[in-house]
């Protein structure tokens, strides 16, 4: 079964290639992304990297969290699903002053 880590505090130079690298000698990648700015195109600073077998990936989580890349300390963790986030009530005069 594969498994799917979060790669953060991504050096912002850090392309798909380099980060394919980075993980690549600790098995078989089935998928990674760089996400991106939508706008500009500039790396988040984050991205994921799937494997095709857990062990593997739990090895890379090991090996490469607080890794220094280019200066960065990354952070890998084992990838969550993206959860639906509660909707904000809109900001009044009254919650901001409440929070005074």
């Amino acid at each position: 079964m594969s498994k799917k880590l979060y790669i953060g505090n991504l050096p912002f130079s850090v392309t798909l290639d380099r980060l394919k690298e980075l993980f690549s000698p600790y098995g078989q990648i089935e998928d990674a992304i760089v996400i991106a700015n939508k706008f500009t195109g500039r790396s988040r600073g984050f991205g994921f990297v799937t494997f095709a077998k857990d062990g593997d990936a739990e090895k890379a989580l090991a090996e490469m969290n607080n890794k220094n890349v280019e200066g960065r300390e990354l952070k890998v963790k084992e990838a969550r699903p993206l959860e639906e986030r509660p909707k904000e009530e809109p900001k009044t005069e009254e919650t901001a002053d409440e929070k005074n």
